[in-house]
């Protein structure tokens, strides 16, 4: 198997060494044909033939993008100056690349296409730019979402502008839908508010932190109410957080009988040392298995209301605490037990009971993770 892949490698290297510029040109491949040839004049600066090359595959490859460039200028798409600029580029960098070598560009003549480069890619960033301009006129959040896009895409061409970063800003703001997710309240305890349990606390800390950095959506963003307020967010849905049932359950018993037996010694008669005569008999006893169960629930209630408090989206979370464990006693001939059921016996794991903070954290916990992924789901609407 090594020899095998070693001839894989030896192939590889025998492939990439029969790579020389002529061959490229002859496949058509000017841009690869310049490129070998400029590493090969870099070793023998006086190759004639390498140099002959260059000239000619660069000829080619301005023939090849400006035939390009002809066919693209008497299309009417929206796209044609942004793919005229792309062919522009191109020779740019073939004009860079041969730029590098002062002894090359003295045998390849080659153009400086900077100013059609620029020009084209104005032109570009135009387009984008009236396309954005006109989908805002839907003045709605998709519409300012498209219009995002658009000025995006003319960024692309002139990142530095600043009017067109302040219409992406801009835009981008109009176009999020801003969430605030308000404290949580009790159910059934006419509004209660879990202020003063840090558990809770935690809970809606987390779960605004989490929507926050994992909503994997550019317009939809969520605050606290603290946050809301303090930075004069508008928010366009609230989020309600309502807790039900928080039931720390209470550990129950349940209880199963088996009876087991085993054939064991039960009388040896020594007749002298090496004559001795074992007597079987069968040993019984009852063994009583407790498996002792605490199961916790809690519910969280979760509304999404508009501006105006219609309801928008509304569902139901659940999580669960679940510990169990086994221990038995016996009654009758212990010689009548398998290892299993002494190991059964010998178990005390049945006196740690979770303790209340344990069992909410895990509730709460599963709640949350659930919560996050459904929201998302609701949210992913807002793309």
């Amino acid at each position: 198997m090594i020899k095998f892949y070693f001839l894989i490698l030896v192939f590889a290297a025998s492939l990439t060494a029969c790579k020389t510029p002529s061959k490229a040109y002859d496949k058509g491949d000017y841009k690869e044909a310049i490129e070998l040839a400029v590493k090969r004049l870099q070793k023998d600066p006086s190759d004639g033939e390498t140099k002959a090359v260059v000239q000619s595959a660069y000829k080619q490859a301005v023939a090849k993008h400006e035939d390009n460039i002809r066919m693209l200028s008497k299309n009417t798409a929206d796209t044609r100056y942004e793919q005229i600029y792309y062919e522009y580029r191109q020779l740019q960098n073939l004009y860079t690349l041969i730029h590098q070598y002062p002894s090359l560009s003295n045998v390849v003549k080659a153009t400086d296409y900077s100013d059609y480069m620029t020009t084209y890619r104005d032109k570009a960033a135009e387009v984008y730019d009236e396309k954005g301009e006109a989908v805002m006129e839907g003045k709605n959040k998709r519409a300012y979402q498209e219009a995002y896009h658009y000025f995006q895409k003319a960024l692309q061409f002139k990142p530095n502008d600043v009017t067109l970063k302040k219409k992406a800003q801009e835009t981008h703001n109009l176009a999020t839908t801003k969430v605030v997710v308000l404290p949580m309240t009790d159910q059934y305890a006419g509004g209660y508010r879990y202020n003063t349990d840090y558990r809770f606390r935690n809970f809606e800390n987390d779960l605004i932190r989490n929507l926050r950095y994992a909503a994997n959506n550019n317009f939809v963003k969520f605050y606290s109410e603290w946050d809301a307020r303090s930075q004069n967010i508008e928010p366009d849905e609230f989020l309600e957080l309502r807790m039900g049932r928080m039931i720390i359950g209470h550990p129950y018993d349940q209880y199963s009988t088996r009876s087991v037996s085993r054939e064991v010694v039960v009388k040896e008669t020594v007749y002298k040392p090496d004559s001795v005569i074992k007597q079987y008999g069968k040993v019984t006893a009852q063994i009583t298995t407790t498996r002792r169960t605490m199961v916790s629930e809690g519910d969280l209630y979760v509304t999404s209301r508009d501006q105006q408090g219609r309801i928008l989206w509304s569902d139901i979370f659940r999580g669960e605490h679940r510990w169990q464990a086994e221990f038995a006693t016996y009654t009758g001939d212990e010689r009548a037990l398998s290892e299993s059921d002494k190991a059964l016996l010998n178990r005390n794991d049945y006196h740690n009971v979770p303790h209340q903070d344990e069992v909410m954290e895990t509730v709460l916990r599963q709640i949350e993770n659930d919560m996050q992924y459904r929201i998302r789901n609701y949210y992913s609407r807002y793309h």
